[in-house]
């Protein structure tokens, strides 16, 4: 299987072409309190014109239900997400899809989603997550790894917790909530060479 790849928290145009064209599989935008935070009205604007090939993912945390319905109706996105925790509490609109967040130091769903992001106890904010616990959940289910990632350590991150997958979102940037094309384009390229030599196929 190929490498998922995401890169979130994007806040500009020149920002999501340059995750397009550097060949992520998703974009986030972050509709939660944050320095790269948008409005969903702005999130359906930067969306406009994104190649159906490329997920769009609404991030939210501990997201009221109004929000939710919003979210669905203005950006129809290919995902919501948000903490696992926050699920059973919402009631989803047909043909949204969820992507579960899993926090290392909090309880762990029990079964686990057959995919799920797992983060830090703090999203955006460059922490490293726990690779141990990440690399053991990861043998149950589709990993996305997320927090603290960057050109400089992806590739030590896929070897040490295989997931299936990849989150980025203050590692590729030069101030916060401001993304740098060119360190996109590295932890694309630095990402799918680690994938290729793990697995010995092409990402």
């Amino acid at each position: 299987m190929s490498l998922y790849i995401k890169i979130c928290g994007l806040t500009s145009e020149a920002a999501v072409a340059a995750a397009v064209e550097a060949g992520a599989d998703a974009i986030g935008f972050v509709m939660a309190s944050s320095p790269r935070q948008v409005s969903v009205a702005r999130a359906a604007e930067l969306a406009r014109g994104v190649p159906s090939t490329v997920d769009v993912i609404a991030v939210s945390r501990h997201p009221a239900q109004s929000l939710v319905d919003e979210i669905a109706r203005v950006l129809r996105p290919a995902r919501l997400q948000t903490d696992a925790g926050d699920l059973p509490h919402l009631v989803l609109p047909a043909g949204l899809g969820v992507l579960p967040v899993v926090r290392s130091g909090l309880p762990v769903p029990e079964p686990l989603p057959e995919r799920f992001l797992y983060e830090g106890a703090h999203s955006g904010a460059g922490r490293v997550a726990d690779w141990d616990e990440a690399s053991r959940l990861a043998r149950h289910g589709g990993l996305l790894l997320a927090g603290g990632l960057s050109p400089a350590n992806v590739a030590a991150a896929l070897r040490a917790v295989r997931p299936a997958g990849v989150d980025v979102s203050s590692g590729v940037e030069s101030a916060p909530g401001i993304k740098d094309p060119e360190l996109i384009r590295e932890f694309v390229s630095n990402a799918r060479a680690e994938a290729r030599n793990l697995c010995g196929v092409a990402t």
